[in-house]
This record gives structure tokens, C-alpha cells and sequence, in this order.
């Protein structure tokens, strides 16, 4: 027996040349999947569609997104469609990118769903888009860890948080971010509990092996980045860091090579680089830590005198700080995937 068919809640995705195919044809299909999907595989009689699912760009012309992908959309912005809800998928952008000035007529389009009380989500990237318009401006938000110098430099208006999978931009959770390239899952998973029932996320959690990211996204941050910045004393005092930071004299060593007052470089290497030169020290570091931990089967007490601290306890500290694991549960999590990485390269061997 099929259920009465409830009103269908309307979803918009918004599609863009820059647009991620896996993240937009993903929710597509999830969407589309809830309420039917894990009945078919159960033999449960009682399915039902949960959602209409539509691609919105700025033409209903065809055009191909990220990767040559095709994209034919259902609806372009000057139709008279009024969504329930408007998605922002990820979209393929650089580390210094942003989208304003680009698609006015989307950015209207995308604020005017806002005022009709349209629920707007964006996952990844997608948060790029939906800060180029207004709409996150003296909100918290989240998008890929990549993107926060970003965001910290064209958008100072907009509290950038790095480490969530999911955020809410006010308490009534009308507009949603999510995190990093496959926060689209999470999202995904938020959209079906908050708007169907949790009951449903669940299952369709299970049938497509989709993971709620509860660790957020500190443990796959790369601590290093290499900042674009014009300063010359500063670049050499990076270098003289990567080179040092095991010693216990690293900050010294740097400070020395400078030749400029000591106040004189934190001041430039903040204004710079983002970062104070104990937090670059740090970083650097536990980044090597990361690896170590990743690659071999040292115990922690050795990594951590390798890395270049004597405090066990302290550097069991920080190393959660900054990646939101202990370094055991680190370990545990990405060991794994070398393992992977070796069995597939005896196979091709």
C-alpha cells in the first residue's frame, strides 16, 4: 500500500558554471530518495515522495558545470517559482575567489526567497554565494576550513567559524552553512529530520552509508597554508620556522634572522600571515604530528618530543585544541587510510 500523497516540499538547487556536480546531482538524488528508497529495499509497502526537487539558474538554458558536467535546468530565476527551500551547493572556487559581481540577477533572486521565508542552506563553498549576498552579514557561518583567510579578508562582517559542520546564522535556523566538500551529507541528513522526521534521515543515512561529521571539521584542517602577503622580512621568517620548528629556540632563531625589533616583526607576521608567530610555531608542529600519527606507530610520548615539546601533557592539549581529537583518537581515525593506500599499491604492483 503506497501512503496518501502529502503536499511535495518544494527545493530549489542552485546551479552555476562553477557548481560542483557531485554535491548538486548528490542532493538530488538523496532528496528524491527520502520517504521511497529504504521502503523499496525493506519491502515496505508504505513509500511516498517526501520531495520536488528543481535546478534554478540563471537561464533555463542547458550548460555544464564543474568538470564539463551538463546541468538542464528546470527553472531560471526570472520564472515565477517560490521554493520552500533554496540550496547553495558547492562550487568550484579559489582559495582567494569570491563571487561578487557575478550573477546579480541570482543574488536578487536568492534574497528575495529569503524575504518570502524561504529556508536557505548552503553547503561547502556554497557559503561563498550566499556571502556575496548580504544576507550572512553579522552572522556566525561555516564553509570549507580552506576558504576562512577568505572570508576574514572580503567578508570582516561575516564570524567565520572553521571547526562546525553545520551552522546556524540565527536562532529560527532559516539560513544554514555546512562545512567541507562532502558537507553536503550533513546538510543533506539536517534538511530531511528538521523538514520529514529524524526517522527518515536515518534511513537514509543507512542506505546511502552517509556519516554525520559529529568531529567537525578540525581534524582534516591543514594547519599550514601558505598566505599570499608582500612581505619580505616575514617570508623569511616563515622559512627560518618550517627549518626550526623542532628546536626549543625556534622563535629566537627567527627573531634573530629578521633583524627588525621583536615587537616590531609580531606585528607584521600577525598583519601578514594571520597567525602570531607561537601560533605559526604551533601549527607547524602539530601539523607534523598529524603525520606522524598517520604514518607510522611511534608512541605519542616520542612524537611529541620529535615535534619539539618536553610537555607531554601540554602537547596532548593543544594537539586537541587544534584538531578536536586526542592524538590517539587522531591515529585511529586516519591510520586507516594508508593502510588503504598501501593495499592498492601492492595490487598495482
Amino acid at each position: 500500500m503506497t501512503l496518501p500523497q502529502r503536499p511535495l516540499i518544494e527545493v530549489a538547487i542552485v546551479a552555476v558554471p562553477e557548481t560542483a556536480g557531485s554535491a548538486l546531482y548528490g542532493m538530488v538524488d538523496v532528496l528524491l530518495a527520502a520517504g521511497n528508497l529504504w521502503q523499496t529495499l525493506v519491502r515496505s509497502e508504505e513509500k511516498t515522495r517526501l520531495f520536488s526537487v528543481r535546478i534554478v539558474a540563471v537561464t533555463d538554458a542547458p550548460f555544464a558545470c564543474g568538470n564539463g558536467i551538463p546541468v538542464r535546468p528546470d527553472f531560471s530565476v526570472k520564472d515565477s517559482y517560490i521554493p520552500e527551500i533554496v540550496i547553495l551547493p558547492e562550487i568550484w572556487l579559489g582559495p582567494d575567489e569570491d563571487m561578487k559581481g557575478r550573477y546579480p540577477d541570482l543574488m536578487d533572486w536568492i534574497c528575495q526567497q529569503h524575504a518570502n521565508g524561504a529556508f536557505i542552506y548552503s553547503a561547502c563553498s556554497g557559503a561563498i554565494m550566499l556571502a556575496s549576498t548580504g544576507l550572512l552579514d553579522g552572522c556566525d557561518a561555516t564553509s570549507h576550513w580552506g576558504y576562512q583567510d577568505l572570508f576574514r579578508k572580503n567578508f570582516p562582517n561575516i564570524r567565520f567559524k572553521p571547526a562546525p559542520n553545520l551552522i546556524l546564522a540565527d536562532v529560527s535556523g532559516q539560513i544554514v552553512t555546512a562545512g567541507g566538500t562532502t558537507s553536503w551529507h550533513d546538510l543533506v541528513i539536517h534538511i530531511i529530520s528538521r523538514h520529514c522526521s529524524p526517522g527518515e534521515a536515518l534511513r537514509i543515512a543507512k542506505v546511502y552509508l552517509l556519516k554525520w561529521h559529529s568531529e567537525g571539521q578540525l581534524p582534516y584542517e591543514s594547519l599550514v597554508r601558505n598566505n599570499i602577503h608582500a612581505d619580505a622580512v616575514v617570508k623569511v621568517c616563515e622559512r627560518s620556522l618550517q627549518k626550526f620548528f623542532r628546536a626549543r629556540d625556534a622563535i629566537q632563531k627567527t627573531v634573530e634572522q629578521a633583524k627588525i625589533p621583536e615587537r616590531t616583526l609580531k606585528r607584521r607576521f600577525k598583519t601578514a600571515t594571520g597567525s602570531t608567530l607561537i601560533e605559526y610555531l604551533q601549527n607547524l608542529r602539530i601539523e607534523e604530528a598529524k603525520h606522524q600519527l598517520e604514518t607510522n606507530d611511534k608512541s605519542v610520548e616520542s612524537i611529541c618530543y620529535e615535534v619539539g615539546y618536553e610537555d607531554v601533557s601540554f602537547f596532548r592539549r593543544l594537539f586537541k585544541r587544534l584538531t578536536g581529537m586526542t592524538p590517539s583518537q587522531y591515529r585511529q581515525m586516519f591510520q586507516p587510510l594508508l593502510m588503504v593506500s598501501n593495499l592498492a599499491e601492492k595490487i598495482d604492483r
